[in-house]
């Protein structure tokens, strides 16, 4: 097998290793276009799960790693004058030049031919004259580019400038510094590689980086510059250059890895942010997935290609989706600016959703219990026996939720003319003695025509108000839980059979639909009516109704469901309100019915009972500029808390068919973070949050309020009581015939 690989980085090098190991026949030489101890930048980071896959790999190149890393086991923050440690993080450091000089010698030493100052000129002539070309040409890469037709390359842009510095202070820790300046928070990730060496990032915004004028240096004063700025830190000792120009973070995605024999590896096919250290990683775990591939395909090049991009796209999405959410924390870490130090670092720690609250407890259980002691002070002045943030108590207006764990809405789809049965009160009933602070109804409509399905539920008649009751009793009487219904029309989205027989319009015994315009919600699906005045005033007087029937049901909250595409959401999104009159075109005219629909049912609704909202924060519609967008969200929200709305519950989706969410643990979560902070204003984050260690995650951080959870309560209804016993919280209200279940432990 005859084998060319561009680029001298350690992806090539370590696959020419590995394959050499297994196919001693094959052919393989490497073209790097710089000398052999050239290299850009200065310390790689490798985690002890990744130097577990290196040793599998291959032990005799790990043996030689291993004897020149530096390891360690802390991170250092340095914050608002303090700094704080957390331990129990496995990581080692190597110089960058080190491991390719390694790498390179293990090449010589199997035979493998490599070629310095050698730049490929013809890459069709290259393909033709061997079996497999593999491109490891880097972030700029000139193989990607030649074939990006086939490749369908993308590059997303961060929003921060990073020069690349080497430092000669000694570290034994992983290090953050965070600076607050005249000209804005500058930040520094800084990590030892060997003795007397250490890299040492240094980050802010484009706007604080020109305004503090360093557009207009060059390396060596940009070096003097950040120098001076984090003497306190460096102690004397040096900064380094090496090509550290300031630059732009760009994440590489590419819709295929593969084009004919050339295939793409490390950053020419996918770039990870550098604040979770995965670059130099994903390179080398690229290469053993492409060498397994060629090695369990022998003689079928496009079978190994194909198996290799199927082995490795989803681990390689995984770490792109926990850098994006890294590297937009970074961008943003001004908004926490203010949080007590110890509540700060836990927010960094977990910033990218793959520590969480258990598994930081388990590698550093002192600085959890200090942080859930400041956070039970900061919310709740509770200084003795303090609980995990999600079983804080939450207080709104008068209502107070004994926790922070809320039963999402979830359509059962299941009552009969819109009233619900015993089926709801169990529903609903379970999940209250379950432990949850606060649980609501499914979507309930206002009118009988508002429904989704025939078996939704409704609070349009004496007999609906009637049911609820019965079930709010049952939740007042038999848990410390608190009861909240969500009103909602379905809009162009009604009139369709129920999940289970098939979830389409009726055909048959459906009903006309209406939306702010009468554009269907799909092909297949039937135009709705557009809503004229006499509509627009007999819906919005629906939904005062409807929250009038809550008052006298007994329900505690009542919540406007302006999300995923029912009605008032259907007016907020410019995909599906196409009107020309004071309901359409701008933002403040498309938000003006949902907003009138606010206003009447707050003044209808006690004001010491909360009001919610529930709104897509986007449409996830081909780009963000396109659709309802997160801006956008971020002003309707505050427009909703000006109208009285207590709390925006944050979803997204759902107005189009064409919506493409990038699904994930947590993954509406950044949505809820940015409207508390931008809006000013209580949010509960909702979508794939996985349970209780979840909430504790985002309570901690301070990323929302609350934490509402669908799936999971469908899976298991008690599971805030099974943490509570786990946890001994003492402050948790079990019911009197549950009592016995706190001591099983």
């Amino acid at each position: 097998m005859k084998i060319a690989c561009i680029g001298g980085g350690p992806a090539s090098l370590y696959f020419a290793i590995l394959l050499k190991k297994r196919l001693p026949s094959a052919e393989i030489d490497i073209y790097e276009q710089n000398k052999s101890d050239d290299t850009f930048g200065w310390g790689v980071v490798f985690s002890d799960e990744t130097l577990g896959n290196f040793e599998d790999a291959d032990a005799e190149s790990f043996q030689r790693i291993r004897e020149n890393f530096a390891y360690w086991t802390d991170i250092d923050t340095f914050y608002a004058g303090e700094k704080v440690t957390s331990t129990g993080h496995g990581f080692c450091g190597l110089a960058r030049k080190q491991l390719l000089l390694l790498l390179q010698e293990r090449c010589r030493e199997l035979g493998v031919r490599m070629h310095f100052e050698h730049v490929v000129e013809d890459i069709d002539k290259l393909a033709a004259s061997h079996d497999l070309v593999v491109a490891a040409d880097g972030v700029n890469s000139m193989v990607r580019g030649h074939y990006a037709d086939s490749f369908q390359p993308s590059l997303d842009w961060g929003k921060c400038k990073f020069a690349w510095f080497g430092t000669t202070k000694e570290m034994t820790a992983f290090t953050f510094v965070f600076k607050e300046t005249e000209w804005g928070l500058f930040q520094v990730h800084a990590y030892p590689f060997e003795s007397g060496r250490g890299t040492w990032i240094v980050e802010c915004r484009e706007e604080t980086w020109k305004k503090a004028g360093l557009d207009a240096l060059s390396e060596a004063e940009s070096a003097a510059f950040c120098h001076k700025l984090f003497a306190e830190h460096l102690e004397g000792e040096e900064l380094l250059t090496n090509r550290s120009i300031w630059r732009t973070f760009p994440t590489v995605r590419c819709g295929s890895w593969r084009h004919e024999n050339v295939v793409l590896m490390g950053d020419s096919a996918h770039t990870a942010h550098f604040s979770i250290g995965s670059g130099t990683k994903l390179a080398m775990e690229d290469s053993i997935a492409l060498v397994d591939a060629i090695c369990a395909h022998a003689g079928s090049v496009p079978q190994a290609l194909e198996a290799y991009e199927d082995a490795r796209r989803i681990d390689v999405l995984k770490t792109q989706r926990a850098a994006q959410t890294s590297l937009e924390w970074f961008e943003n870490s001004e908004r926490y600016v203010g949080q007590e130090a110890h509540r700060f670092v836990f927010n960094l720690m977990t910033r990218s959703k793959r520590i969480t609250h258990d598994n930081l407890e388990t590698r550093d259980p002192a600085l959890v219990a200090a942080v859930d002691k400041v956070v039970a002070r900061e919310l709740c002045g509770t200084v003795e026996n303090v609980p995990p943030p999600a079983f804080l108590p939450f207080q709104i207006g008068d209502v107070t939720l004994p926790n922070r764990v809320v039963v999402s809405p979830m359509c059962q789809y299941s009552a009969t003319d819109g009233v619900p049965d015993e089926w709801h009160l169990v529903h609903l009933g379970s999940r209250a003695v379950g432990g949850a602070g606060l649980v609501f109804t499914e979507m309930t409509n206002v009118t009988a025509d508002g429904r989704i399905t025939p078996g939704c539920a409704g609070m349009w008649n004496d007999e609906q108000q009637t049911a609820w009751r019965r079930v709010v009793d049952f939740v007042h009487q038999h848990s410390a839980a608190k009861i909240g219904m969500q009103l909602a029309h379905a809009g162009r989205k009604a009139s369709c059979s129920r999940p289970w027989e098939g979830d389409a319009p009726l055909r048959d015994a459906g009903w006309q639909s209406i939306g702010p315009t009468a554009v269907p919600f799909g092909a297949d699906w039937p135009a709705p009516k557009q809503m004229d005045r006499a509509d627009l005033d007999r819906i919005r007087d629906a939904f005062v109704q409807s929250a009038e029937r809550c008052l006298r049901a007994g329900f505690d909250i009542v919540e406007l469901h302006m999300a995923h595409g029912y009605l008032l959401s259907s007016f907020l999104s410019p995909l599906s309100n196409t009107r020309s009159d004071e309901y359409g075109g701008s933002l403040e005219n498309r938000a003006r019915y949902p907003l009138e629909v606010a206003r009447a049912v707050r003044e209808a609704w006690p004001s010491g009972k909360p009001l919610f909202a529930r709104i897509s924060a986007t449409d996830w519609f081909d780009a963000e500029d396109r659709g309802f967008t997160v801006t956008e969200a971020v002003q309707v929200s505050k427009w909703l808390h000006e109208e009285g709305v207590d709390v925006i519950d944050v979803s997204s989706a759902g107005n189009v068919p064409e919506s493409k969410p990038q699904y994930g643990r947590m993954y509406q979560l950044p949505f809820a973070e940015r409207i508390r902070y931008e809006a000013n204003v209580p949010v509960m984050a909702v979508g794939a949050i996985q349970g209780l260690d979840h909430a504790h995650t985002i309570i901690a951080a301070g990323r929302a309020d609350l934490c509402a959870i669908a799936r999971g309560f469908l899976a298991d209804p008690y599971m805030v009581q099974r943490e509570a016993v786990r946890r001994d919280v003492v402050q948790h209200n079990f019911p009197p015939q549950y009592l016995a279940a706190k001591s099983v432990r």
